[in-house]
């Protein structure tokens, strides 16, 4: 059966009794590795019991196919329903698990984690075509989903979080669900003993300083901005920050840029296109980033794009002091945005 993806959380939560196999897959591994976990804890609490559950991969199943069905079919030694766990499932393993949804073994659940499998690739079809299982798609959280794992995560540390504290949290988050729990916990410890989470305390935790800066810079050379792009420089320099590493930056800028273009051109709205960047646009410089997409043009974002990656192999090439070529094609960038 086909699991929608507003429900995911929910199923794997509360998966119905009958459930033999469950295909846990999407380009977000942090969240497939988390909802796989869920499910399998519906089972066994302690994941690590040798006696409960059994951990393989592709590699293991496609070496050994009988040791999918006997996994299935063992009895745990102390009692208690059994799971499988196999990891790095791919379409290699589709005739297998074909054979054993069939004819099932037992009573053992069975969670596959699986990577982005296109609709209709083997693997996933036979999950989301077959009675007995399930196939859970594991996206990006979008923007709403963001924000309840923020206030459910922080809730559970006994941590509220200011409304200006949790929209800038959500902006920094989102590419990935395990990285998203890791920073939220580093969050919590940092506000331990709080009752409530400040945006002092989300930019202490989460903020890049340099990356920051880096961003002013983008903003001030996509939109013409001659004065602040010239102070944002000598702050970078100031600080430090290495002339490629702006440069490359600046490339992702702009790549960003072409891609909300691309989408825009399809019929998209702008502001659809760019909530599906990730990460994120963060919110400070939404108005920013929305001016310079209306602003440029396909062909002048490939040429800026070309005078960035002509910077850089000059910076790595030759003796020109870098910090000087980097500002220097920043500006050229800038007085090509003053070109309506």
């Amino acid at each position: 059966m086909i699991v929608k993806s507003s429900e995911a959380d929910r199923y794997a939560k509360n998966p119905p009794k009958n459930l033999l196999a469950a295909l846990v897959f999407g380009p977000d591994a942090g969240l497939v590795r988390e909802r796989a976990e869920t499910l399998l804890k519906t089972v066994v609490d302690d994941l690590s019991d040798p006696f409960r559950v059994s951990d393989l991969d592709e590699q293991a199943l496609t070496g050994d196919p009988a040791r999918l069905a006997d996994e299935a079919a063992a009895i745990s030694m102390l009692g208690g329903r059994r799971v499988v766990r196999v990891r790095g499932a791919g379409n290699a393993l589709a005739k297998l698990f074909a054979s054993y949804l069939d004819d099932p073994k037992g009573d053992t659940l069975i969670v596959a984690e699986g990577g982005d499998l296109a609709k209709g690739t083997s693997l996933r079809k036979l999950f989301e075509d077959a009675d007995n299982a399930a196939a859970i798609p594991c996206y990006a959280d979008s923007m709403r989903d963001l924000s309840e794992v923020v206030r459910e995560t922080l809730r559970a540390e006994g941590l509220a979080i200011a409304p200006e504290a949790l929209a800038d949290a959500v902006s920094r988050l989102g590419a990935d669900r395990g990285m998203t729990r890791r920073e939220l916990e580093k969050l919590a410890l940092y506000a331990n003993g709080q009752r409530e989470v400040s945006l002092d305390d989300v930019r202490a935790i989460m903020g890049d300083e340099a990356e920051a800066r880096v961003e002013e810079a983008c903003d001030a050379a996509g939109t013409g901005d001659l004065k602040r792009l010239d102070l944002a420089l000598e702050r970078l320099w100031a600080s430090d920050v290495s002339p490629v590493a702006v440069l490359r930056q600046a490339m992702g800028h702009f790549q960003r840029l072409l891609l909300v273009q691309a989408e825009a051109a399809r019929g998209e709205s702008l502001d659809f296109a760019m909530r599906k960047l990730r990460p994120p646009v963060h919110f400070s410089r939404t108005d920013a980033f929305k001016a310079q997409a209306r602003s440029w043009n396909e062909a002048r974002l490939g040429e800026a794009l070309d005078l960035l990656l002509d910077a850089e192999a000059l910076c790595k090439t030759t003796a020109v002091p870098a910090e000087a070529a980097t500002a220097r094609t920043l500006f050229n960038v800038a007085a090509m945005a003053k070109i309506r």
